[in-house]
């Protein structure tokens, strides 16, 4: 009788109905998104009400811009998809923004955007417009569930895509009416469990050891070795391989702008401050989880050697086939440099400081920064940028460990801020990134925030970079 009993369905529950909004509520904490980000209205009130009903925090913004940066920050920031939710046609158009920065940033992000009633699409409804269309180009993957019994399967599917192989932007679109079905709670708790789709990251075959021969022996025979890495490589949670390949090797290393902090600064291998030299005299490169796209100078001469020879990793095959590298390996940044630090543990070697090339790009750093030094030690009114940037540097050092998260954005202040801004610490560093957004300030700031809540977020604006934000503010 017992068994029989346990295997009757439950006649309360296939009796009460919940709705699409609470369905997809219910996916998306199933699924583990803790935050959304977003603008509410019609028709997804309801889904943010029930989200919130069900312990996931909403963060409502003013326009759907920044709430979209938010999420795509997020997203790097905790290598989860950061969600955030618009309503539909212009709601759809204005996250386009931060959808398309978390694509071009390599982030996982999913907009959720409600959209008009499929029985009168192509009547002229109410902020009509065709959705998937619209955001194809900026996406790595687009879903529509197109009734109730679709939303668990499609809501899983798109958190998926989002962070599997290269990262990126995804999109989930709600109808209307699919929001206002219903199905009983029975039948609700059976589409949520055959739904389940843990995510994961699908790199790709893994790197052959003869590669990793070859990589190793080319940063051994190299007379002027550099290794350069990027966001890719904060977002792979690889600082600690980047460091003992660095410190047992002695090469010199050089961040991109959202690379800094990985390895401080400060360290005695930087050649931040010695930039030109080490691009332009280098002879063999290991570059990891950054693309040789405009912020490289696209790996090519006159900045580069003719002669450098790139070693490239990155999670991306269709990346590696784009730039053509002397040699590429396939595979997440930290699991790649294991690999090369196992290989290099059974043949150690290390360049030493007194290595000419080692020695060359120490001088040049220490004279470049003693230079700028001199700018900064003078007490400039009305202020350069210079001045006020010292202020604001000694402040950031002052907060100790763990340090703030820096915002900057703005052309000047960027470009000044990331020569005297000392970045000691992974992931401390967000700014206008691969795609030179403007705008993205303030949303990065919440992000901030409310990803590393022990950390003080402290954001240097340009007036114009502020403009297209500010009322975010009252966010804050």
């Amino acid at each position: 009788m017992a068994d029989s009993k346990t295997s009757a369905p439950n006649t309360e529950e296939s009796q009460i109905l919940i709705d699409g909004n609470v369905l997809a509520a219910r996916a998306l904490a199933l699924a583990g998104v803790r935050h959304m980000f977003g603008v509410v209205g019609i028709p997804v009130t309801s889904l943010a009400t029930r989200a919130v009903a069900l312990g996931i925090r909403f963060i409502a913004f003013h326009n759907e811009q920044s709430a979209g940066y938010a999420a795509s920050a997020y997203g790097y920031l905790t290598s989860r998809p950061g969600v955030f939710l618009t309503v539909s046609g212009p709601g759809c158009v204005h996250g386009l923004a931060g959808l398309s920065n978390a694509t071009v940033n390599t982030w996982p992000a999913v907009m959720i955007s409600g959209s008009c009633d499929q029985r009168d699409f192509g009547k002229g409804d109410f902020q009509e417009l065709d959705q998937i269309a619209a955001v194809q180009p900026f996406v790595k993957f687009a879903a529509k569930a197109t009734e109730i019994s679709h939303i668990p399967r499609v809501v899983l599917t798109v958190l998926s895509h989002a962070v599997e192989g290269r990262p990126g932007g995804c999109y989930l679109d709600l109808p209307t009416d699919v929001l206002h079905q219903k199905v009983s709670v029975e039948d609700a708790s059976l589409l949520l469990s055959e739904a389940e789709n843990p995510r994961f990251r699908v790199i790709g075959d893994s790197v052959s050891n003869l590669d990793i021969e070859k990589a190793v022996g080319l940063l051994r025979k190299a007379d002027k070795p550099l290794i350069v890495f990027g966001k890719g490589a904060a977002y792979a949670r690889a600082e600690n391989s980047l460091k003992k390949l660095i410190e047992t090797t002695g090469i010199p290393f050089l961040p991109t702008p959202m690379g800094k902090g990985l390895l401080p600064d400060t360290h005695e291998l930087a050649a931040t401050a010695a930039r030109s030299l080490a691009i332009g005299g280098c002879d063999v490169v290991l570059v990891v989880g950054a693309r040789l796209n405009w912020l490289l100078h696209f790996g090519e001469p006159p900045k580069w050697s003719t002669d450098v020879k790139f070693i490239l990793v990155d999670v991306s095959k269709e990346e590696i086939e784009l730039r053509k590298p002397y040699l590429g390996l396939v595979g997440d940044a930290g699991t790649v440099l294991d690999l090369i630090n196992r290989e290099i543990k059974d043949d150690p070697f290390c360049l030493g400081k007194s290595h000419p090339w080692v020695a060359a790009i120490s001088k040049k750093a220490k004279d470049n920064v003693a230079k700028m030094e001199i700018q900064l030690a003078k007490d400039v009114v009305p202020f350069n940028f210079f001045t006020p940037m010292r202020i604001i540097r000694d402040a950031i050092l002052a907060q100790g460990s763990p340090a703030p998260i820096l915002v900057s954005e703005g052309a000047n202040t960027m470009d000044v801020g990331r020569a005297v801004l000392v970045q000691t610490e992974p992931r401390t560093r967000l700014d206008a990134g691969t795609w030179g957004t403007m705008g993205v300030g303030l949303g990065y700031c919440i992000a901030a925030a409310v990803a590393s809540p022990d950390r003080l977020v402290v954001a240097v604006e340009g007036d114009s970079g502020f403009g297209f934000s500010a009322m975010e503010v009252e966010v804050l």
